[in-house]
């Protein structure tokens, strides 16, 4: 039997936030790949190593979590008044299905740097010195976020003193806006209320907070679901049954959004809706071993992302929670003591984060006009990946 030689495609492999992923220029892809389809979902598997029975995807560039199994396409941008157009494709790690259905907040933070680097902003939009502030259109989402990326001497300052919790080593801060986050032509609270009870056949019935900013995120009482709020991954990760619930309760909520029409859609929509469970500040301790008090968040919020507890939080469920919190009423909001608050400091598994957004309330809808947020990004490896020749044939 005759075996096609490997084929190189450059990439760049980076962190962003608390993820890791395979960033490519559009053009820089194989041919069949450089269009949405079948051929450019076998060749990101294949790239990150999915399918994988194993859950290890050991022959690829996938880390084997929901964070670290990721991958991004940039360009430069077709919109108006925009530098770089921005794709993220999240791969699942034991099934053959790349998840289009929203944005990932943490590598938004390497978008802005990559795209400088890589010759996808205009050359006079980017000081010597300074702060280079990169329009980025996020094409899942079809929303704008803005990067605001340091340079030294006309590069790219990565290395810095900024600490992420869930980030070892410190790294250069890099500021993130996300543009008026609620969906597109969608209400920010999709059944028009701040709070609904969601009735899960089986499971109970509980007092959610659904919201489309961001990304689509169920908030829930920890309480109501037995939990206190501080738990990390091992307390649920390893629990079959938690999952299968937290599962279960997702997939209704998706039915309520108007995500998906029947509980069976909910496998090929992965990545979105999340779900997350808030609770009243409290003392724990971090994964780190670092000691959070009470005195220093104002809540403590827990997410699940791709069927698990997410180490830290996901970037794009921070500004879920940053706009449910800007609005009175809302279980996140009443987790954090209540009242107007443009800000809010909230712990997660891996330590603390703070983030802000602008609410408003319009003719009687909520809207968002910003969510705001720190995070930092590096590259970690640059040139080319390899995947067999015959990675495109499906």
């Amino acid at each position: 039997m005759t075996h096609q030689p490997q084929i190189k495609i450059p990439a760049t492999y980076m962190r962003g936030g608390t993820s890791k992923g395979v960033f490519f220029k559009l053009d820089d892809l194989p041919q069949a790949a450089q269009v949405a389809g079948p051929q450019r979902d076998h060749m990101l598997l294949r790239v990150i190593g999915s399918p994988d029975p194993y859950g290890k995807q050991t022959d690829g560039m996938g880390g084997a979590t929901s964070s670290t199994s990721k991958t991004v396409i940039l360009s430069k941008s077709s919109q108006p008044d925009h530098d770089v157009d921005y794709l993220f494709g999240q791969v699942a790690i034991d099934k053959p299905f790349v998840d289009w259905s929203g944005n990932c907040g943490n590598l938004s933070a390497a978008v802005g740097p990559f795209a400088i680097s890589n010759g996808l902003v205009d050359a006079d939009r980017i000081p010597e010195n300074g702060i280079a502030t990169v329009r980025i259109w996020q094409a899942n989402i079809q929303k704008t976020i803005v990067a605001k990326v340091p340079m030294t001497d006309g590069q790219v300052q990565e290395t810095g003193d900024f600490e992420l919790d869930g980030v070892t080593f410190p790294a250069a801060e890099v500021g993130i806006e996300f543009i008026s986050p609620s969906a597109q032509d969608e209400a920010m609270f999709p059944t028009g209320n701040l709070v609904d009870d969601l009735e899960v056949p089986g499971i109970g019935t509980f007092k959610t907070t659904m919201i489309n900013a961001g990304i689509p995120t169920i908030f829930l009482n920890a309480d109501a679901i037995g939990y206190l709020g501080t738990e990390l991954q091992s307390d649920i990760n390893g629990d079959d049954k938690a999952l299968n619930m937290f599962e279960t309760i997702r997939a209704y909520g998706a039915i309520k959004m108007g995500l998906i029409n029947s509980v069976e859609e909910a496998a090929s929509r992965q990545h979105t809706p999340k779900v997350a469970f808030v609770a009243p500040a409290k003392d724990y301790v971090a994964s780190s071993g670092k000691q959070i008090s009470n005195a220093d968040i104002d809540i403590n919020v827990r997410a699940l992302s791709m069927g698990l507890l997410h180490h830290a939080m996901m970037g794009t469920a921070a500004v879920a929670i940053a706009t449910a919190a800007a609005v009175p009423g809302t279980l996140v909001n009443l987790a954090a003591g209540g009242g107007d608050r443009n800000s809010v400091k909230f712990g997660h598994p891996s330590g603390t984060l703070k983030v802000g957004a602008e609410a408003n309330l319009d003719n009687g809808e909520w809207a968002v006009s910003k969510a705001i947020m720190s995070r930092s990004a590096r590259v970690l490896m640059e040139g080319t990946v390899r995947i067999p020749g015959d990675a495109l044939i499906v």
